[in-house]
């Protein structure tokens, strides 16, 4: 894998295009070094692309807050590492952002994953169709995470039901428990699908069951016709990921701005 040519093809495609439904309420604004989305009622809101180099950074960020201001709403600059000017970071945090963690940016070809995976013992793998599924995946994404994930499952929901082709969800379950859940989205005719929420909960952790996930959904993509996977990973992650057969081309930050 080519990590320039992924990474320019990633931002062209993905960042540059972000995919946003015809009837969402959800709008993509563009100018000088800037893509956002902006989304509505409680989607999610921020920065998606940027390049400003060779602008007036600190003005073109001053300009964003201004935008997002409008809308009294909680939002994020998704920072990327090779993203320009180089000390972009360090403008932001004097610009009033708060850093969440940073994640590894991975990628695979899908022909080159491993995904002869198979559950253990005394589980089994449900795709979400229906309500009573997405409201499992909000209760394992709530275990694992912490915090109320509400909102992914009013998203996820919307979603399956206007635009099922986009995105698919599973849960795996030990009994009738729900132990691990996660996501992956289709970026129609880009030819990247990527890999969101994956998590377990603690006591089942190291078993396999997070890898079978990942490669359920990987699988999905592969018969989609998809050429890459894509995640943004934490470091508890990144080893099982790089096992299957990603690798590491950077790195995220997302820098938060609340009203």
């Amino acid at each position: 894998m080519d990590a320039q040519q992924v990474l320019a093809l990633f931002d062209r495609k993905i960042r540059q295009e972000p995919r946003v439904g015809a009837d969402s309420g959800t709008v993509v604004e563009r100018e000088p070094g800037i893509v956002r989305v902006v989304s509505a009622s409680d989607g999610w809101h921020g920065i998606a692309w940027c390049d400003l180099d060779g602008l007036d950074a600190d003005a073109v960020i001053a300009a964003q807050i201004q935008r997002f201001g409008q809308l009294g709403q909680p939002w994020e600059w998704k920072h990327y590492s090779y993203d320009r000017p180089a000390d972009l970071p360090e403008r932001l945090l004097a610009a009033g952002f708060e850093p969440d963690p940073a994640e590894g940016l991975l990628f695979a070809e899908l022909a080159d994953l491993s995904l002869d995976v198979t559950l253990p013992a005394g589980t089994s793998l449900h795709e979400v169709t229906d309500a009573a599924g997405v409201d499992l995946v909000v209760a394992v994404h709530d275990e694992v995470f912490g915090g109320d994930h509400s909102r992914i499952g009013k998203d996820l929901t919307a979603r399956l039901a206007d635009r099922p082709d986009s995105i698919a969800a599973a849960v795996v379950m030990a009994g009738d428990r729900p132990i691990c859940a996660g996501r992956v989205e289709f970026h129609g005719g880009a030819g990247f699908a990527s890999l969101w929420g994956g998590g377990t909960v603690a006591d089942w952790r190291g078993r396999g069951v997070f890898r079978a996930l990942v490669a359920h959904r990987a699988a999905l993509a592969a018969a989609a016709g998809y050429r890459f996977l894509q995640v943004d990973a934490s470091a508890d992650s990144r080893p099982i990921l790089r096992r299957l057969g990603f690798q590491q081309l950077a790195t995220t930050t997302p820098f938060v701005r609340n009203p």
